[in-house]
């Protein structure tokens, strides 16, 4: 028994001086003060009463120490248990009823909401992104040396809870394994190695941004530039002291709006990696004008990390995630049976990569984790005749229109490429004839004003008459979550009436 994840991905570097975390004011931390880092943390969190398999649940700002809170629970044993910055207290306190932690950690100026979110039985702390708070006052006065304690690979390492757009928010339990076998498989995919330096402007409250970006890195030895989020103007400042950059669609449309993000700026760059949503195949395109790059798509989940890439060496085709990776099945099928290649319907993946099941959940795990290891992601997707990927949508996104089964993305791929069209999301809402009907919410691009009565009418000529929408409407901005997936669930809930008041 070891100590899989904090061993792997520490182990190597505990000792060594070089840079680990480049800081954007300039300072750095090596590998060995944050190993030394982990090692109070970890003494602190034991002193606090925290076992092997105790959840400890964070709700902090993105900081080095935020990380190497990461890397002190797992060094422990405990389950690392992170939550968005965004949510509220009351949100907080379903998490916390659901997860049971032995201890919370949240930023001192939650503390005040207490009595709103905190279970009796847990204990909290606080730490601030500056290293202040409660915690690492006790923590600082620690000592740095701490020796791992042994786990097992099927041990969990972390609980990452879903989004919850629809039912509660499911709690996905993550092993040492899980998150090891698929942070290596990505460091051969994407030739990682020492000398990479990762531009990191993700959160690391998600699967994205702490097990994809830090595991990766980690496992490799290189550096990240740790920055707390996304600023453009920042972005283009460091880029040049970069290799690697991974980030979400919108961070690359805000890159292209800016007139100094050019070729010249990006010439150590090797490669730029985008998730979390789909990538507009219109940016695929203009960033490969802008800087002769081809972004790299992906394809992963919460339950999953990562399933699917474009590959590294090869064709990266736009709007496609690629094949699926070394040591992942991924097959298509329609009410449990596989179906031929190049038609659509439900994903399934299965592979060390794919999770434990549900927190408390067994009556969820088995609707969605069979017992030979299938998991059904929920996405609708078809394996084109070279085994690239195309994710058409999401299943609860499927509109059923007078009996006939309309995938938004076929509608979308067509209103997008139209003028005065800066993307487009397409939902079904209740019709008192149809049962569904197919409404089209379209951001409005900056130079052109859209015509909605001209998409209809370009629609009309090439989509049969059921997948049309009966109504089109113009906003500034489509609602996105933090990793910045389009929010269809608050779109339906918006426009729900429109024929049916």
């Amino acid at each position: 028994m070891t100590n899989t994840l904090f061993d792997a991905l520490m182990e190597m570097n505990k000792e060594t001086d070089r840079d680990f975390l480049i800081l954007p004011d300039g300072g750095s931390l090596s590998y060995r003060q944050i190993y030394d880092l982990s090692g109070q943390m970890a003494n602190e969190l034991e002193t606090l009463g925290v076992k092997p398999g105790d959840r400890v649940a964070v709700q902090v700002e993105k900081s080095p120490s935020a990380l190497a809170l990461y890397l002190a629970t797992l060094r422990i044993g405990a389950v690392f248990l992170p939550l968005n910055t965004a949510y509220t207290a009351s949100e907080i306190a379903y998490f916390i009823g659901d997860a049971t932690p032995t201890l919370v950690i949240c930023d001192p100026a939650r503390e005040v909401l207490r009595d709103q979110f905190m279970a009796q039985a847990a204990t909290l702390r606080t730490m601030g992104p500056d290293g202040q708070g409660s915690f690492m006052d006790a923590a600082q006065a620690q000592p740095v040396e701490h020796q791992p304690v042994d786990r097992d690979g099927n041990d969990l390492a972390a609980i990452l809870y879903t989004s919850g757009t629809t039912g509660r928010s499911k709690g996905a339990m993550l092993s040492h394994d899980n998150l090891l076998s698929n942070a290596r498989t990505l460091v051969d995919a994407w030739r990682f190695t020492s000398d990479d330096v990762l531009l990191h402007a993700l959160p690391i409250f998600h699967t994205h941004g702490l097990f994809v970006a830090s595991n990766v890195i980690m496992l490799s030895s290189g550096a990240m530039i740790w920055l707390p989020k996304f600023d453009a103007a920042q972005i283009v400042g460091l880029l040049p002291k970069a290799t690697t950059m991974m980030g979400v669609p919108t961070f690359y449309t805000r890159l292209l709006d800016r007139p100094d993000f050019t070729a010249e700026l990006v010439d150590r760059m090797r490669l730029f990696t985008s998730g979390s949503a789909p990538l507009l195949a219109e940016t695929h395109r203009a960033f490969q004008d802008r800087t002769g790059h081809r972004i790299l798509e992906r394809y992963g989940m919460t339950e999953t990390n990562m399933n699917t890439s474009n590959p590294y060496d090869g064709d990266r085709r736009a709007g496609t995630v690629g094949p699926p990776l070394p040591g992942v099945e991924l097959r298509v099928t329609s009410e449990g049976v596989e179906v031929p290649q190049g038609q659509i319907g439900m994903i399934e993946v299965r592979g060390a990569n794919v999770f434990q099941g549900y927190w408390q959940m067994p009556e969820k795990t088995a609707e969605e984790l069979a017992v030979d290891g299938w998991f059904t992601t929920g996405d609708l997707g078809l394996i084109d005749d070279d085994g690239y990927v195309t994710i058409v949508g999401r299943g609860k996104d499927l509109i059923i229109s007078g009996g006939f089964n309309i995938y938004p993305k076929e509608v979308e791929l067509l209103i997008d490429d139209m003028p005065g069209v800066l993307e487009s999301a397409v939902i079904g809402v209740p019709h008192p004839d149809f049962g569904e009907g197919v409404v089209a919410v379209i951001a409005r691009a900056k130079d052109v004003e859209p015509n909605p009565e001209g998409i209809i009418a370009e629609l009309a000529a090439k989509l049969a008459k059921f997948k049309q929408p009966k109504k089109i409407i113009v906003i500034d901005e489509l609602p996105r979550n933090t990793m910045g997936k389009v929010q269809k669930a608050a779109l339906r809930t918006e426009y729900g009436n429109l024929f049916t008041a």
